[in-house]
């Protein structure tokens, strides 16, 4: 049997000209006469029942009516049908399609396609597939009805076979087919040919098809063909609008979603849950807070809508702004599973153990069972509390307690937990028992434990695992070069540097981002390029000579040990947080936080330079990198100096 995306070769062709038909078994159409005279009142009690939604005295006269032969028209069943579904009656619903079978009555098309929709919204495929090959004649709502069924069900070979089957057929797909089937595409290749087949059609124009086109190029991780279609749309509607953000913020280019928004607002739409969930994920992933308190407006418009309630959550914590997601927790009406996930994940990553596992008490009283994300929470903040005995105990009882099976991040947290406790012998008898094979993420949680605690050759053998996982880690290169340096071990040094030229391999330069009115400023290590570096520069030179003089010394541990002496202090001055810090410092008033958005792990020398600056300048400083939130006041970090 040939693949899918073989038969789908022949799309075009199949759209021209019919072809063989697809052998089903049909019913017999014979249509049965009622045995008795029909009966006006017993039909019109029927009629009114189904339209009242009174369900049990509807079926009651349907079995009377099914005695007497008598059947309604196809109206009637699809009302009787919609208030089973109402009530979830599958049994009735059953019931209803056996008697417009009975006597050897046929039943048209249509009400067929609707007791086929029944069994699909029952999540009954096997029973819409058995009345779906039944049928003596099909058309385009009855293929696009299963093609829609299994692209829903994620069975997607399925349905682009059902797609094929209905071209075969001679069945022509209409905009809803073509919206189905491109949910079910998993390959680029898919895509195109449908593509192609919709403008063979000339829907390619439709909204419902550009959209589901602009939604699955944005899945498929192809933005330009999904801004391409989106451009060629001389109309657009609030659905385009939402599918073109929606597919730029998932794949994290939140600028871009962002001016989508604007134009679609300086087009005269107004923004709808969909739209404003989608844009508060780009300012979560922009760390936008200013942005986001602006959209927060537009939420308030919809303070019972829970999915927009969620995001506004998940900005506010992954902004660091921990005042403003309690606020909006506190707020809720309704909280579900993510809502209460959200908060607790957000506490724990922002540093505030504690408050995240009185929370996690709290979400179990009220009655939430946690999922996987929960636990994830709750591991992740007796990691950072250094709680080892509780973290361990959820650990071990999260399966008997929440029939929850442990994954490779909660294996990754215990890692972590064991590690910073010191009980790195632990973490890598763990490492062994994991019933999942560690990934690269597993072994590098063990590396940093190794370096933290100086336990070099297990640091060199997680640094070599790391390495046949992800060759190209950057990160783990220079990490390994200074570890080998550090023992005097040049020939192994050599070796780092000699794998990393062979390979291209070099350390990918820090980027730093600040909000300052409204705006968004970037800096890399060793900026030239800001307006305003000249100053920032004079004003970093002055503020480590001051804190020089009160003891600070930068830490060239983590530079790549290719420098010397002063040259190494140099490289360290000019970091990109450092250079954003003092940013913070000149452009936001004294009363402001200072939130800086970071691509790498902080530093270690870094992290001392913010503690030393928030206590001298009496500065909140909040830095954000890709492990964690580091609140920096007093001369303390909210990660207890271990991240």
């Amino acid at each position: 049997m040939r693949t899918v995306s073989a038969k789908l070769k022949h799309i075009g062709t199949s759209l021209s000209s019919s072809s063989r038909p697809y052998s089903l078994t049909p019913l017999a159409s014979s249509h049965g006469k009622p045995r008795n005279p029909p009966s006006p009142t017993l039909l019109n009690e029927f009629v009114n029942f189904c339209y009242q939604r009174d369900l049990p005295k509807a079926m009651n006269a349907m079995a009377a009516m099914e005695r007497h032969g008598i059947y309604a028209d196809s109206i009637t069943y699809s009302e009787l049908i919609k208030c089973c579904l109402a009530r979830n009656a599958v049994e009735q619903g059953k019931l209803v399609h056996k008697h417009v079978f009975s006597n050897g009555y046929q039943p048209k098309t249509f009400l067929v396609n609707i007791l086929i929709s029944m069994y699909v919204k029952f999540k009954l495929l096997d029973e819409a597939q058995a009345l779906f090959d039944q049928m003596p004649e099909r058309n385009v709502v009855s293929w696009t009805t299963m093609i829609s069924a299994y692209a829903n069900a994620k069975l997607s070979d399925k349905a682009l076979e059902f797609f094929v089957l209905m071209l075969r057929e001679g069945v022509l797909p209409n905009m809803f087919t073509f919206s189905s089937v491109l949910r079910a595409c998993n390959g680029l290749f898919n895509v195109r040919q449908l593509h192609c087949g919709m403008i063979k059609l000339g829907l390619e124009s439709d909204v419902f098809v550009r959209s589901a086109l602009i939604d699955v190029y944005s899945k498929l991780d192809e933005l330009k063909d999904a801004i391409c279609v989106f451009n060629e749309m001389e109309t657009k509607d609030l659905v385009v609008w939402n599918s073109i953000i929606g597919g730029l913020a998932q794949n994290n280019d939140g600028d871009e979603a962002l001016d989508q928004f604007k134009r679609m607002k300086r087009a005269g739409f107004t923004a709808d849950q969909a739209t404003l969930t989608s844009v508060l994920r780009a300012c979560t992933g922009l760390a936008l807070l200013e942005v986001g308190r602006q959209v927060h407006v537009h939420v308030l418009k919809f303070d019972v809508d829970l999915i927009l309630n969620n995001a506004l959550l998940d900005m506010y914590c992954k902004s660091g702004s921990l005042e403003d997601a309690k606020s909006v927790f506190e707020r809720m009406v309704h909280k579900d599973v993510i809502s209460w996930s959200t908060m607790i994940a957000g506490l724990a990553q922002n540093g505030f153990s504690q408050e995240a596992l009185k929370l996690f008490d709290l979400m179990k009283a009220s009655g939430i069972k946690p999922n996987y994300i929960t636990i994830l929470g709750v591991l992740f903040a007796c990691s950072h509390a250094g709680l080892v005995d509780d973290g361990l105990y959820y650990f071990r009882s999260m399966k008997r307690l929440y029939g929850i099976d442990p994954g490779r991040e909660h294996y990754g947290c215990i890692i972590d937990l064991l590690g910073r406790a010191g009980k790195v012998d632990e973490a890598v008898r763990l490492v062994q028992e994991m019933e999942c094979e560690p990934d690269a993420v597993t072994w590098r949680t063990l590396l940093g434990a190794c370096r933290v605690h100086h336990n070099v050759d297990l640091a060199i053998y997680a640094g070599k695992q790391v390495l046949k996982l992800d060759p190209e880690d950057a990160g783990t290169y220079v990490l390994l070069s200074n570890i080998y340096a550090n023992s005097q071990r040049w020939e192994d040094v050599s070796e780092i540097r000699r794998q990393m030229r062979e390979k291209g391999i070099t350390k990918e330069p820090g980027c730093s981002w600040i909000e300052v009115n409204k705006q968004i400023h970037a800096f890399i290590v060793g900026d030239t390029a800001h307006p305003k570096i000249n100053e920032i520069n004079r004003r970093l030179n002055q503020l480590i000579h001051k804190l020089m003089g009160i003891g600070y010394v930068p830490d060239t541990n983590f530079v790549l040990q290719d420098l010397e002496g002063e040259q190494r202090d140099d490289s360290l001055w000019y970091h990109s947080e450092k250079l954003a810090i003092v940013f913070g410092l000149m452009s936001l008033s004294r009363g402001s936080v200072i939130r800086i958005r970071k691509n790498l792990r902080i530093c270690g020398d870094c992290h001392t330079f913010a503690k030393l600056v928030a206590k001298m300048e009496c500065r909140v400083i909040v830095i954000r990198d890709p492990i964690r939130y580091h609140h920096f006041q007093n001369g303390v970090c909210s990660c207890g100096d271990y991240w």
